[in-house]
């Protein structure tokens, strides 16, 4: 089988927006029809089966299910540390500096959920990190994620003084820090293996 996939002729999205849109891989995904029990168990979730993006790294299913194990600890433990709007602005904040569009799609979109502030997120999107916003706490949590990002020596002792005098604990700094971190390397596997497509049409 070979492992080239066919290009579709679209235009992919060149800007960062809440909508939900899509991902193409440059390689083949595993076919659905091809995944076994072992596949299965690395993708941790059966559901993932249906994105090329987890059917192209259940290739290794040891390595994916680690990384999705890590994954779902970061975000959905919610014993202590940080709460989960302030989870996926993290994530949010290292997607919109690395420019990967498709993930600062899903974290921002679910940042604006559990949070309810759509407006402060669609302005970390349009105007970057560095816009403002009112909420120290956020600011914060945006600052340490961009310093991680950019250059992780960058993340220091300023920035873990920032986020305690925005009222995070030990477990809600290790939570940014993790976010952030995880879709600092996410962020790097994907654009390296595809790029994002549009919405489907309704």
């Amino acid at each position: 089988m070979s492992d080239q996939v066919t290009r579709h002729t679209f235009e992919s999205p060149n800007a960062f927006t809440q909508a939900e849109i899509g991902w193409e891989a440059w390689l083949a995904p595993l076919p659905i029809d091809e995944l076994t029990e072992r596949h299965y168990a690395g993708l941790v979730d059966k559901g993932r089966a249906n994105s090329p993006y987890f059917r192209l790294l259940v290739r290794d299913p040891e390595i994916l299910g680690a990384r999705t194990r890590t994954d779902n600890d970061i975000f959905y433990n919610e014993k202590g540390g940080l709460p989960r709007a302030e989870r996926e602005l993290s994530a949010a904040s290292a997607s919109r500096t690395n420019g990967c569009i498709f993930c600062a799609s899903v974290h921002s979109r679910f940042a604006s959920h559990y949070s309810k502030r759509r407006d402060d997120v669609q302005r970390l999107l349009d105007d970057g990190t560095s816009a403002v916003q009112q909420d120290p706490r956020w600011r914060a949590v945006i600052d340490a994620s961009v310093a991680l990002t950019r250059t992780p020596s960058e993340f220091g002792a300023e920035q873990v003084r920032q986020l305690r005098e925005a009222g995070l604990d030990d477990l809600a700094i290790a939570d940014a820090i993790h976010g952030a971190a995880f879709f600092n390397w996410a962020n790097r596997l994907m654009l390296s293996l595809g790029e994002p497509t549009p919405p489907a049409a309704s």
